[in-house]
């Protein structure tokens, strides 16, 4: 590990922001805030918005900036990345957001029924080959359902056909409640927060239109996946394995 890593994972353990959480640990010692991130870290009664692979934290950072009177957390395992939104956040003294460094299979551990009022899943890895990594998958979607309250909204904002295209139907199969849903968000009026992150841009410097999906999760009823075959993303795309042989070198 770089030894720029290393001060980062560092001083991140000094920001009251960040919360990190082996499975060992958590399977060992449980998580304190589960069911108490209200009044015992946010010390409000606002509502709570997860950002599932939150990278870097921008989205997280600018939701939080945008909604005061809403709460934020961030997920994601890479901690090198989360550590430049839990400092932006500290440096601008934002008290509704915070960072929790886990594995997003293990997410369901972290919150108590009913505490999640929405979750925000932007640009994750559309796992093409394995439908069982796919956050809109059955696999990911029956664990919102501990903590999400009854119909609580998951909005996907994506780059990739592919991810868009199999959200859609399995929202479809499921008889799950879209109420918005885009295959070109900025040609469309859709009241989406006007937040681009870096890659998003770089996205549309190239061409490629962003997806926006919001559905609704009801907490009853079974969930099966569609079996829909659906056509693979046709480029490659920033962090993420081949794609294709187009060339994104331009």
């Amino acid at each position: 590990m770089s030894k720029g890593k290393l001060q980062k994972f560092a001083e991140m353990e000094t920001f009251p922001n960040v919360f990190q959480y082996p499975f060992a640990v958590l399977k060992e010692e449980g998580f304190s805030l589960k069911g108490r991130w209200h009044a015992d870290y946010f010390h409000n009664d606002n509502p709570i918005t997860l950002e599932l692979g939150c990278g870097k934290g921008e989205y997280t950072v600018g939701l939080a900036r945008q909604y005061p009177n809403r709460n934020f957390i961030g997920i994601d395992i890479k901690g090198a990345r989360m550590y430049t939104g839990a400092k932006q956040a500290v440096d601008e003294g934002l008290t509704n957001v915070a960072f929790l460094r886990t594995h997003i299979e293990f997410v369901e551990h972290f919150f108590a029924a009913d505490e999640v009022e929405q979750l925000w899943l932007t640009f994750s890895d559309p796992q093409m080959k394995n439908p069982r990594k796919r956050l809109t998958s059955t696999f990911f979607l029956n664990r919102y359902r501990h903590f999400l309250v009854d119909r609580g909204q998951i909005h996907v904002k994506t780059d990739s056909f592919f991810l868009y295209t199999y959200t859609r139907l399995m929202a479809e199969h499921n008889y799950l409640p879209v109420p918005m849903q885009t295959d070109d968000l900025y040609a469309s009026a859709l009241p989406v927060p006007p937040i681009q992150t870096y890659y998003e841009k770089q996205w549309l410097s190239r061409g490629i239109t962003i997806k926006y999906l919001c559905l609704e999760l009801p907490q009853q009823g079974e969930l099966t996946e569609s079996g829909a075959e659906i056509p693979l993303d046709d480029y490659r795309s920033y962090h993420r394995n081949k794609r294709s042989s187009k060339d994104t070198a331009q």
